[in-house]
């Protein structure tokens, strides 16, 4: 039986497959069994952010692995500890983290500490516990994250879900206020929605979230899974925005392909977990950590400044190919995170590019998403234009 047969047979068929086989990634580029390299404008949807076996991380894994792979959250493991100093300092003042393994982790983290927080900090009527989300968000897939989702066609066959979750319009201030009643007790939302269809939130529309979170004495949460780590051109997105939330979550890109989750909270709730209220046996892996610190190494202002460089000569490749092909409704996004929505389905488009060399992925059926590693190149964009290009004209013309 060859690869995909195996796992046809001995696998849960919850992935809906390409049919590349990977043999190797270096950089922003991508082998397949046969030899074959691919300019890869996904990067395992925003997780080597600093490129595929980025020299550097796999260097301070390495030191990690022959020290030690695993030790218990019972006793301390240094590369865990240092990680967890930096990212905190690089985060708010006065912040702590709770290290997990992944982003719906990192979201259940966040949404355990403001339930306690409501607890302890109660309304008139009693205890605080719920949560207003977005319509079209996007927050894990575990039965709380995925109630916090408001995306229906995740909830499929799982209801009933938690009902303490409640569903604003995305951008509108006036529905959030609606929401707001003696039982409210934090807001949740992405700064960039990014299984939502590369939707960035207006920045208006974030500080009037922060203002009425402060005045309501509610926990504003940013899920930071997919925009953080700077994929925006800043290192978190929120600093685009000049709003500070209470609570940020990040995993995906944080260790560049290593597992690892983080819920980073401010002054306001971080002293709010005491022993046994949260726990996780290989969250804050040792590897996981070492290559987490070398990426907060390597994404300095200086590699942030080249993003935004990079990052404005793709938006502006992408605008042209807008005023060309009518079938380009719009292109949105910040920073390298990028999407064009498309008035039909991008699934051949995705398709023609993979046989071209280029990878690329669509979510919400309609929007090509656009996640590629933080050092990709003029050149990597003018080889993916043309291709994109090449694409377009032949839908345009079915």
């Amino acid at each position: 039986m060859n690869i995909k047969q195996i796992e046809d047979k001995y696998f849960m068929r919850t992935y809906k497959r390409s049919n590349l086989v990977v043999k190797k990634a270096k950089n922003q580029f991508v082998w397949d069994e046969n030899g074959k390299r691919y300019l890869d404008f996904s990067s395992g949807i925003s997780v080597c952010n600093v490129g595929h076996c980025n020299t550097i991380v796999i260097k301070a894994a390495k030191k990690q692995l022959n020290n030690f792979t695993h030790i218990s959250n019972l006793y301390y493991a240094p590369s865990q500890i240092k990680f967890g100093e930096v990212l905190a300092k690089r985060t708010f003042p006065g912040a702590k983290v709770f290290l997990s393994n992944s982003g719906a982790e990192a979201n259940e983290c966040a949404i355990k500490l403001a339930r306690k927080w409501g607890f302890l900090n109660p309304s008139q009527t009693g205890n605080r516990y719920e949560i207003i989300c977005f319509n079209n968000s996007f927050h894990g897939r575990t039965i709380a994250t995925l109630s916090a989702t408001g995306q229906k066609k995740f909830h499929e066959y799982l209801v009933p879900l938690q009902k303490e979750f409640v569903f604003a319009e995305f951008g509108n201030i006036n529905s959030v206020k609606r929401f707001i009643n003696d039982k409210t007790v934090a807001v949740i939302i992405e700064p960039v929605q990014g299984e939502g269809g590369i939707v960035p939130s207006d920045k208006k529309f974030l500080k009037e979230l922060r203002t009425v979170c402060c005045e309501n004495n509610l926990l504003l949460i940013f899920d930071e899974i997919q925009c953080g780590v700077g994929r925006t051109g800043k290192f978190y997105a929120f600093e685009n925005y000049g709003v500070e939330p209470d609570i940020v979550t990040l995993a995906k890109s944080i260790a560049n392909g290593f597992p690892l989750g983080a819920t980073v909270a401010g002054k306001k709730c971080a002293e709010v977990f005491t022993y046994n209220d949260h726990g996780s046996t290989f969250g804050g892996n040792p590897v996981s950590c070492a290559a987490a610190s070398a990426v907060l190494k390597i994404i300095n202002k200086k590699f942030l400044n080249n993003t935004l460089k990079i990052a404005r000569y793709f938006r502006v490749n992408l605008e042209n190919l807008k005023k060309k092909y009518p079938i380009i409704r719009e292109v949105r996004g910040l920073g390298l995170m990028l999407g064009i929505d498309l008035t039909v389905n991008g699934k051949d488009i995705v398709n023609y590019c993979m046989d071209k060399k280029l990878i690329i992925n669509c979510t919400h059926d309609t929007v090509l998403r656009f996640l590629p590693p933080l050092i990709i190149t003029k050149k990597d964009i003018d080889f993916s234009m043309k291709i994109l290009e090449e694409a377009l004209k032949c839908q345009t013309t079915k």
